[in-house]
């Protein structure tokens, strides 16, 4: 018999098979084995096909409404530039008032699953649409000697407590090339609540930075205690240590990190990343006329964005079990939500962080730091036109 006979012989003798009663099932089975040729497992298998149910999925029922998440979490997850799963769990319960009232009252059932949902799960349900991200750049950190015998090192900033300690360095919108004049960025990040601002100046002599900083400390809401930089000329300058050491009402205690050792800025350097190159990229900024459309967007838009409603990670223990570091962290919250706990910012200073926060709406925040990004990025292109034709 030939495969064509076997086939139409098994449609034949499938529905008789199925009909019939188990010692009845016994005789057509011996019949078709005979006739056809077959192993007696595979010919059960053949003419039962169609009378089983699905197989249903091992391991107990979803518990989550994947297609109905999935929207939300995907427009939650883009608004927050691609937070990580343990940072995002974090952040939607201060983002989902927002999006409702954007788009609308969300099911009761839907609401419970987001505010209840695990990283783990996150990660799972978002991995269709993860997005890569750009590589490194060029660092433009280059070594101040003048200094650093009078300037104290200090390396171990984890176990701060109190407000006010930050971290600084400058990121150099370079390009390819450390050549002529560019734009850099001043960052600055506060040890103990992760509060981070960032300023943009026309190249990175003392004066600009000096400028900056002032900027910077009159929009902070806790006063500057110390500055911890790296071994660049920006920072190890007579013109920086005059400032610290004269700095009114207080000194200012200035310290720097171990040359070539850029883990002990660790807070800080991290930023350079997720603040300032995911903002503006690597492409080179050599036009001044960008420095005040930036400090714009890093003094309102960006920095109200970044430490009012993105949460991070803070280290609350380290130890070192035979050749590893082993960390454990706290739960992630805002930089804003951090010194709201604190018990070194007096209640006057509290009272006007929370009535900023409740003037401020993330998704706002989002749309206008891209409207201002599509303003420097044009201006960026119009220079890079004209240097050509030059």
């Amino acid at each position: 018999m030939g495969i064509k006979e076997r086939r139409i012989y098994l449609v034949a003798i499938r529905k008789r098979y199925q009909a019939a009663s188990k010692t009845a099932k016994a005789a057509i089975l011996d019949e078709f084995c005979a006739v056809c040729g077959y192993h007696r497992k595979s010919a059960i298998r053949l003419l039962a096909k169609g009378d089983r149910k699905p197989r249903r999925r091992p391991g107990r029922p979803p518990r989550y409404q994947r297609e109905a998440l999935l929207p939300v979490l995907k427009q939650l997850w883009l608004a927050t530039d691609q937070m990580c799963s343990k940072k995002l769990v974090a952040a939607l319960p201060l983002w989902l008032p927002f999006y409702e009232r954007r788009e609308g009252s969300l099911d009761d059932d839907l609401r419970a699953q987001l505010l209840a949902i695990s990283p783990a799960t996150l990660d799972r349900l978002l991995a269709p649409v993860k997005l890569a991200l750009p590589s490194r750049g060029r660092c433009g950190t280059k070594p101040g000697s003048l200094l650093r015998n009078q300037i104290p090192i200090r390396t171990s900033n984890w176990d701060i407590t109190r407000p006010g300690f930050v971290e600084a360095d400058t990121v150099a919108h370079c390009g390819n090339s450390l050549a002529g004049d560019f734009i850099w960025s001043l960052t600055l990040t506060d040890i103990s609540s992760g509060w981070t601002e960032c300023r943009a100046m026309w190249n990175n002599g003392a004066t600009g930075v000096i400028a900056q900083i002032k900027d910077i400390e009159a929009h902070l809401a806790f006063p500057l205690e110390a500055v911890d930089c790296d071994n660049g000329s920006e920072f190890l300058n007579h013109h920086l240590v005059r400032y610290f050491g004269e700095h009114k009402p207080r000194k200012i205690k200035f310290t720097r990190t171990r040359p070539y050792r850029k883990n002990d800025n660790a807070h800080v350097e991290q930023k350079n990343y997720s603040h300032v190159r995911h903002l503006l990229g690597y492409d080179r900024l050599e036009d001044s006329a960008l420095v005040p459309l930036i400090n714009h967007l890093y003094t309102h838009a960006f920095s109200a964005y970044h430490n009012h409603f993105c949460p991070n990670l803070k280290l609350k223990h380290k130890e070192r079990r035979g050749s590893r570091y082993h960390k454990t962290y706290y739960p992630p919250q805002t930089p804003y939500q951090r010194l709201l706990d604190s018990p070194d910012l007096s209640q006057d200073q509290k009272d006007q962080l929370i009535r900023y926060h409740e003037s401020l709406d993330p998704f706002k925040l989002k749309k206008q730091i891209e409207r201002e990004l599509k303003a420097i990025f044009r201006l960026v292109s119009v220079t890079r036109n004209v240097r050509k034709r030059l």
